[in-house]
């Protein structure tokens, strides 16, 4: 692992990944390809803009001509692929990014890197590829579907997506899967539960509602707020990610879990009693389509089999995050305005 191309890495785990890799790894260079989108936001990465180690690029996955032009340049021996439209809200008033983006967009990745690891790129039975070289598609436990009131996700479960955005995660996932098994592409697939922490964009719950409480606005909560999530901090996913790199069995899912199963009115109202606010602002407003439940997940397969597991407690992490936001106020204000605005209104009105 050494020359890695990172997708997606303006946006809120790609940003923090960058960040934690060039915090522990001397020797590497990293290339973050961003078409900068909405929540691309290169104000993520200002500290790290000027390392030598890092390049920028502007740019879509789904561009092949740009995608085959940095393997030329850079010789890459490993992709993360974070690059996705991610948000369910979107995905139900506008699926059509998210199938080019995260389906279409994958594949390109996908066969630019095989045309240049494979060691015979013109032999169709030839499976065989350079040491060292690895894809990484970093997907979701949504592409699960929803558990009932007890079990929890396994590698083994069955996919059943229910939004057009896990349905398209999961598309990505099967054409991961394919290129291994036709190909022997040399991956991996890492699923996750929600993540928080730093320079998430405010559309995702925690932010938003920390937001929400420092300007005194409403907090809009879906139904009953009984959606059940496990709640991952983002840095204990870098770590599983990276372990998952550099011990990750080829061709294998990894799921990643906090082990904090947390309903999202648990999480406003500590959110509320954190900030100072009063549980006043909270406002219920009608339920999404195709809202899943639940979702938990198990790690037990990382955990045993690459020594991975979460270093943070929940308390811990939403101390942190919440410290993080109340002290970054400029970063959130240069988010909250223009389409933004526009968009929330939209979704909450």
């Amino acid at each position: 692992m050494k020359n890695i191309l990172v997708t997606g890495g303006a946006g809120f785990i790609g940003s923090n990944f960058i960040h934690y890799l060039l915090k522990r790894y001397d020797d590497i260079n990293i290339v973050n390809i961003d078409l900068l989108t909405y929540a691309g936001n290169l104000d993520n990465l200002v500290e790290v803009s000027d390392d030598k180690r890092y390049t920028f690029v502007r740019g879509d996955i789904h561009d092949r001509a740009l995608v085959e032009e940095l393997f030329q340049k850079y010789e890459f021996d490993t992709v993360v692929n974070f690059a996705a439209e991610s948000h369910v809200d979107r995905s139900i008033t506008d699926p059509d990014i998210f199938l080019i983006t995260n389906v279409l967009g994958t594949q390109t990745l996908l066969d630019v890197a095989k045309k240049h690891w494979k060691l015979d790129p013109d032999d169709k039975y030839s499976r065989e590829f350079k040491e060292g070289v690895k894809y990484l598609q970093v997907s979701t436990d949504e592409v699960y579907g929803a558990l009932g009131a007890t079990g929890l996700f396994t590698e083994k479960t069955p996919l059943a997506p229910n939004s057009p955005y896990s349905a398209s995660k999961a598309s990505a996932d099967f054409v991961v899967r394919a290129y291994a098994q036709t190909y022997g592409m040399p991956v991996n697939i890492t699923r996750c539960s929600n993540n928080y922490g730093p320079y998430q964009f405010p559309e995702k719950l925690i932010p938003l509602m920390i937001n929400n409480c420092l300007a005194e606005k409403n907090l809009p909560v879906y139904g009953d707020g009984m959606q059940i999530r496990d709640w991952l901090y983002v840095e204990d996913h870098c770590a599983a990610i990276t372990t998952v790199l550099e011990k990750g069995v080829l061709g294998e899912v990894y799921n990643v879990g906090g082990n904090n199963e947390k309903a999202n009115i648990e999480i406003v109202k500590l959110i509320i009693d954190n900030t100072g606010k009063t549980e006043d602002l909270i406002v219920h407003v009608k339920d999404r389509p195709g809202h899943d439940r639940r979702y938990a997940i198990d790690n037990t397969k990382i955990t045993t089999e690459l020594g991975w597991a979460p270093a943070y407690t929940f308390e811990t992490g939403m101390a942190q995050t919440i410290e993080w936001y109340l002290s970054h106020k400029e970063w959130m204000d240069k988010i909250v305005s223009g389409e933004y605005m526009s968009y929330y209104e939209k979704m909450y009105k």
